[in-house]
């Protein structure tokens, strides 16, 4: 195998990776696993409860809006897809990643309902995995994309 082949591989291996993680760690939050500590923080409350639901709701309409808009170029993969074209639309003209800021946000509102150490930990492995995983997109959205410096200057976040 040629060096650039190898390296090929690495970059592709490493997206691959990525995408199995942030859907092995949403896989968790439908499991209970007795071996781990399902210790509260602190006592649910009405008020928590019903924080945690608004988020969850909130983020879960970011995350529809942001997939109708974004449309044919939807993939998993932080490799933008052959012919996909730039979206700076819609719910992407606020935010250049709605899709991962709504899943941290769902995990987020899960953890509040929940107020436990084990909800905790994965919403904190689950923004560590989309920090890296929105750092290799980007990289490849420069590269595809000759406006998208200009786009990431004028959206911040």
């Amino acid at each position: 195998m040629s060096k650039f082949q190898l390296k090929y591989f690495f970059k592709a291996a490493y997206d691959l990776i990525l995408v199995f993680l942030q859907f092995f760690i949403i896989s968790l939050y439908f499991f209970q696993f007795d071996f781990l500590a399902q210790k509260q923080i602190i006592q649910v409350s009405p008020f928590s409860y019903s924080l945690g639901i608004l988020i969850i709701i909130i983020a879960f309409i970011m995350m529809l809006v942001s997939i109708k808009d974004l449309g044919r170029n939807l993939s998993p993969f932080p490799r933008p897809i052959n012919k996909s074209n730039l979206v700076t639309t819609g719910i992407y003209r606020f935010t250049r990643h709605p899709m991962y800021y709504s899943l941290i946000l769902i995990s987020i509102g899960v953890f509040i309902i929940k107020l436990s150490i084990y909800y905790l930990f994965l919403t904190i492995i689950l923004a560590l995995i989309i920090k890296f995983k929105i750092a290799l997109e980007e990289k490849y959205l420069i590269n595809k994309f000759k406006n998208y410096l200009l786009y990431k200057n004028e959206v911040k976040f």
